[in-house]
């Protein structure tokens, strides 16, 4: 027990979060910091950044993270693995980095099998640019870029990031989870500690794809979140492993 208490701390914990009331930025961050903390991973642990609320992390974190060009954060990752193997990289990103702005880097880095973890949160809108339209967002929910909700025919459908992974060769493990109850939270963490022992293990490319609320931009209180998510996003993006070599 006293050998874990010396381990190095992942989690500033004099720091208050600043993410709104029932996001769930908070607990995932969270649940990363006790991931590196068990595994004795925190001096070893580089994190890629995407642009938005994602990028609060920073704040809260006391391992290394860097910031990437808005959707670059698969490659910025690629680059800091190649060079420094020994490290454990991994990407924090929201919907509108992983899946639109940075859709050719996050497909290519899963393509070519690089050996790194992706952190992946899906709460179907931008959050801190504006609550814009994402890759995510649900037929008929509204957007600032879609007041009067999503349209198939005008934007399309939401996309499936697992589903669409799944369809490539090189990926070694697709999981997507979310954190709306005590069980799911506990898979989760699960999720986390599989795909970095994955990269730890040198199998390849691994994402955790993390089903959340964004109670701001969705307009609703954080109870009316959670059975948002229930009723509306799970029907469209389902939980469960996809992948596991």
């Amino acid at each position: 027990m006293e050998q874990i208490y010396a381990r190095t701390k992942a989690i500033q914990e004099d720091k208050v979060s600043g993410f709104c009331p029932g996001c769930m930025h908070g607990l995932v961050v969270k649940l990363i910091g006790e991931v590196l903390e068990e595994m004795d991973l925190v001096d070893k642990a580089a994190c890629c950044l995407g642009i938005g609320c994602c990028g609060l992390q920073m704040d809260y974190m006391a391992y290394d993270n860097i910031t990437s060009p808005h959707g670059r954060a698969c490659a910025v990752a690629t680059g800091i693995k190649r060079t420094n193997p020994d490290s454990l990289v991994f990407t924090y990103q929201g919907d509108g980095d992983f899946a639109s702005i940075g859709l050719a880097e996050s497909l290519s880095a899963a393509n070519r099998g690089e050996n790194i973890s992706v952190i992946f949160i899906n709460n179907g809108i931008y959050g801190m640019t504006g609550g814009q339209m994402a890759p995510t967002t649900l037929i008929g929910m509204k957007a600032t870029t879609a007041p009067g909700g999503r349209k198939a025919e005008e934007h399309g459908y939401p996309m499936h990031m697992c589903e669409i992974l799944n369809q490539l060769t090189a990926p070694v493990y697709l999981e997507r989870t979310s954190c709306n109850t005590p069980a799911n939270v506990i898979k989760t963490k699960k999720a986390i500690r599989k795909a970095f022992q994955n990269q730890l293990d040198k199998k390849g490319f691994s994402l955790v794809e993390i089903v959340t609320s964004c109670p701001t931009n969705w307009g609703l209180d954080a109870l009316k979140s959670l059975e948002f998510l229930e009723e509306k996003m799970f029907p469209e993006f389902p939980l469960g492993v996809f992948r596991d070599r």
